[in-house]
């Protein structure tokens, strides 16, 4: 295997028959539809570099009413569950 070496991949060049360059862009790329909004996309090199950018993204972007309802719906599903295994919620008073 080593003696014969790699086989080259084959290059395809598809370029559709009515389509007019107007130089914003080609419409064939694949890019995610939210990539231009976000921080953590793009030349950071290194996971300390995309995990600091994560959080500066995390600490300016976060709602606090957002955080609060999000708090209260876990601890409503918490209560639920323990009413359903029927969890003597006693020992947490004195």
């Amino acid at each position: 295997m080593g003696l014969i070496g790699r086989r080259k991949n084959k290059k395809y060049n598809y370029k559709p028959r009515h389509f007019e360059y107007d130089g914003e862009g080609s419409p064939f790329s694949i890019g995610h539809k939210f990539d231009q909004y976000r921080t953590t996309v793009g030349e950071n090199t290194g996971i300390k570099a995309k995990f600091r950018t994560a959080w500066v993204d995390l600490r300016q972007s976060s709602d606090r009413k957002t955080n609060l309802r999000l708090l209260a719906i876990i601890a409503i599903l918490v209560l639920i569950f323990l009413f359903i295994i029927d969890f003597d919620l006693s020992i947490f008073y004195a």
